[in-house]
């Protein structure tokens, strides 16, 4: 912005003259768009009136037709410059700022992109924010395909071809996306062409759910708190990590836990680390919803080309960048963070089959005419040995000899006779060609069951 000002010949301390027209031709533009739409524009001065409760009851109102729906304004932070004279160098410029001004939020329903909201500040430099719902998204993809579905608020309770639904999901252009919000930006933002410049896009926050929809909802009800209850209880911290593709360390300084909440339709359970998150919760009672959400996309890595400072390349894993071509990798790592967590509450069964599993694992056994004792649950000794092989990054990339030692401060020997005896009774296989173990689902099952019983059950009975 310094530079467009020295370009221009205007003073840098002359900024708020500069933007004022700016501001005016924002206010001129949102009321255009009301006339010609023939709406008003709402202004909302308390911060408890949710706008999207506004925005509901004007759709229940007025329908749901495509077009501009509503214009909310209000008066909220904005990123703003500010003139400074820097007295050491004799420099002067602009430096970033925060202030508050007035906001415009046009809610409009695309054909395509169903419902969703730009939101304008009326000052200098204009940076845009939209919402989109990709659930809406692919509601109008499936039509194209003359796919038939059934919708409730954002959720598909029924589709007729679910891996036709799953493909277009996975295949929805971001070419697209870019081409809507360079569409957007030009109804709503004219002034920026002024600048002759181009909005860069980028992944403000973003979301990715798994459904799994029950037929009954009678069906998902009587597993539901459970669910909840075990996940309370066994999720531990390094689970987290290993859901979100991260390994936990021990100078990790970021947020990082449970919170379990009960909402007006329904409970909610949610794990966190920093700016990334995994949530379970059920919607209308009917459908399982697992759901990953980021703050920050460059919490996530792929694998890709970084040039570094001194001008050379190379191949590695490195944060996702936040532009919206991003989304693309995006999308595999919530994908697969909701599949490692589905995985993960899979092992949660019943209690009648996980008392059986646990009385298989606790017998001793033979094997090659040697006697191998079975585990004890509640044996600070067995149960710290069962906990460490449970450890998230062992459930992504196994373990070795070695990795236990570290963490049982054990011998090598010792650790080999253990390994054995955690293979005779199924809890872990080998690799093959390599020196790695890793969990089975008996084993993961076995001690979940193992943790939920001690701590749901056998705990709360000694408090008692």
């Amino acid at each position: 912005m310094t530079s467009y000002l020295y370009k221009n010949d205007v003073r840098v301390f002359d900024y708020s003259r500069f933007a004022e027209p700016f501001k005016n031709a924002i206010r001129e533009n949102a009321e255009r768009h009301a006339k010609e739409n023939d709406i008003s524009i709402e202004f909302i001065r308390k911060a408890h009136i949710r706008k999207e409760d506004v925005i509901a009851e004007r759709i229940r109102q007025h329908g749901d037709h495509p077009g501009l729906v509503h214009i909310i304004s209000a008066m909220e932070l904005c990123k703003t410059f500010k003139p400074w004279h820097d007295k050491s160098t004799g420099k002067t410029f602009l430096k970033p700022d925060q202030s508050k001004c007035l906001h415009y939020y046009f809610y409009f329903i695309d054909k395509q992109f169903g419902l969703g909201y730009v939101r304008v500040p009326t000052w200098c430099p204009f940076r845009l924010q939209v919402y989109i719902n990709g659930h809406n998204l692919l509601a109008s993809e499936l039509k194209q395909a003359g796919i038939n579905y059934s919708l409730i608020d954002n959720a598909f309770e029924s589709i007729d071809d679910t891996v036709r639904a799953q493909e277009l999901s996975d295949s929805i252009s971001v070419e697209k996306i870019h081409r809507k919000l360079d569409e957007l930006a030009w109804l709503y933002c004219p002034v920026y062409k002024a600048f002759n410049q181009r909005y860069h896009w980028s992944i403000m926050q973003a979301e990715y759910a798994t459904d799994i929809v029950f037929k009954k909802q009678s069906d998902l009800s009587t597993i539901y708190s459970e669910l909840v209850a075990t996940a309370i209880h066994t999720v531990k911290p390094d689970n987290i990590a290993t859901f979100l593709g991260r390994k936990l360390r021990q100078n990790y300084q970021g947020e990082m836990g449970n919170n379990y909440n009960v909402r007006i339709l329904g409970s909610r359970i949610k794990h966190t680390m920093g700016a990334a998150a995994i949530k379970m919760y059920d919607k209308f009672s009917k459908i399982l919803r697992i759901e990953t959400t980021v703050n920050d996309v460059s919490f996530f890595k792929h694998f890709r080309e970084v040039v570094h400072r001194d001008g050379t390349k190379s191949n590695k894993d490195a944060p996702l960048k936040k532009n919206i071509y991003s989304l693309v990798y995006l999308m595999d790592n919530l994908k697969a963070a909701n599949k490692r967590y589905i995985e993960f509450i899979s092992a949660f069964d019943n209690k009648t089959i996980g008392r059986k599993r646990l009385e298989k694992v606790t017998q001793p056994k033979q094997h090659n005419e040697r006697n191998y004792k079975g585990f004890n649950f509640f044996s600070k000794t067995d149960i710290a040995i069962l906990l460490v092989i449970v450890r998230g990054e062992f459930n992504v990339n196994g373990f070795r000899n070695k990795h236990l030692q570290k963490l049982l401060s054990m011998t090598s020997s010792q650790v080999s006779r253990l390994i054995k005896r955690l293979n005779v009774h199924g809890l872990v296989k080998k690799i093959k060609n390599s020196y790695k173990y890793y969990l089975t689902k008996l084993g993961k099952e076995t001690i979940i069951m193992a943790q939920k019983i001690k701590e749901t059950v056998i705990i709360p009975a000694y408090c008692y």
